[in-house]
């Protein structure tokens, strides 16, 4: 909702449709994650672990997405 908010008060923040399914689709796809983390793997060392590897990844492929930080051509512009 931040971008979107945003969007309503600036310039600076321009959304399109698709970067919001797509922000969406990370988001559901890291909650899902993580659940299936917190459901199926016991104790809460490994637990952390995992969710930490989860979460690092989601902010690498945000990061790819919305800067490209490493160069891919599915980096923004």
């Amino acid at each position: 909702m931040i971008p979107f908010l945003a969007m309503q008060f600036t310039t600076e923040v321009n959304w399109s449709v698709a970067d919001f399914l797509i922000m969406g689709l990370l988001l559901l796809a890291g909650g899902l994650a993580i659940d299936l983390v917190l459901r199926k793997i016991s104790g809460s060392r490994n637990r952390l672990i995992t969710s930490g590897i989860i979460l690092v990844v989601f902010l690498l492929i945000w990061a790819e997405l919305a800067v490209g930080v490493f160069g891919t051509p599915f980096a923004g512009s």
